[in-house]
């Protein structure tokens, strides 16, 4: 049973009260097209739940198989350093088949981030090493592929289907 090693702290991108009887953290790559159908599920899940529920995202960009996933999580943490990274999470899924850099700009603009800042953000690498830290603690994990995710710190193997998420959610929520 893997285990989740970096504890979800104030570092991580949370939705839902910090005192959720279940937390689920994704590891996820913005290009990959499963962690793409994931994302519905994850918002139904959060109208579901409600406050019970708190979700996390960490970056786990598949470079090799995913050319367009780094950029799109670095863009992801630079629109956080502006206060949007939610915002620019769910554009770039709902825009997963449009991740070249200029289409990272236009979502930064549609979300109202100062583009010159962003652009810079995104030149300099500035989030890289975020991007690289939530790649190394998934490793460290277990994680070796996305999405994979952790249900309240215990990895969760079964399908990422409303359903079966729903069921190991209700399940956590009544061992809490």
């Amino acid at each position: 049973m893997a285990k989740l090693t970096l504890p979800v702290g104030d570092r991580d991108h949370a939705q839902g009260p910090a005192k959720a009887a279940v937390t689920l953290v994704e590891y996820g790559d913005y290009e990959c097209p499963h962690c793409g159908a994931a994302y519905p599920v994850i918002k139904r899940l959060q109208k579901t739940l409600a406050q019970s529920f708190r979700f996390v995202f960490r970056n786990f960009p598949l470079n090799s198989i995913h050319p367009h996933a780094e950029h799109a999580a670095q863009a992801a943490e630079v629109a956080a350093a502006q206060g949007k990274f939610w915002e620019m999470h769910d554009w770039i899924f709902e825009h997963q088949d449009t991740l070249e850099d200029a289409d990272l700009l236009e979502g930064a603009k549609a979300l109202g981030l100062d583009s010159k800042r962003f652009v810079k953000e995104m030149q300099s690498e500035e989030a890289l090493p975020r991007v690289k830290e939530d790649f190394r603690s998934g490793m460290r994990s277990g994680v070796n592929g996305t999405p994979t995710f952790f249900i309240n710190g215990i990895r969760h193997d079964g399908a990422p289907s409303y359903e079966d998420l729903l069921a190991a959610l209700n399940e956590a929520v009544a061992q809490a």
